[in-house]
């Protein structure tokens, strides 16, 4: 039970930062130097911890986990997708040929 609780408030955690993120672009302050788009960064948040979410609640913290492992498995591939959309927030977005001066 208490484990269960403890991964609630973590993934309840981590999509309020992210929804944070993508609606007044705040960043938590251990990351806020490396961002550069922190809109991409909460969507990020958002979408990773939707994947933990799906991951814990139909793997590990499951009654019956082996039953819905490989939808698990796509709740940790979401998760990954999150991660990396928050990678892609550290670097600057492209800007469009055409219009250099």
């Amino acid at each position: 039970m208490a484990t269960t609780a403890l991964a609630v408030v973590a993934v309840m955690g981590l999509a309020v930062i992210g929804i944070l993120g993508i609606t007044t672009g705040w960043v938590a302050p251990i990351g806020r130097k490396k961002v550069l788009r922190p809109k991409l960064w909460g969507y990020g948040s958002l979408t990773a911890a939707a994947g933990m979410g799906a991951f814990l609640s139909l793997g590990p913290l499951s009654s019956r986990p082996a039953a819905h492992f490989n939808v698990a498995l796509v709740g940790m591939a979401v998760f990954f997708l999150g991660v990396f959309l928050q990678s892609l927030s550290q670097r600057p977005a492209r800007t469009d040929s055409l219009n250099r001066p």
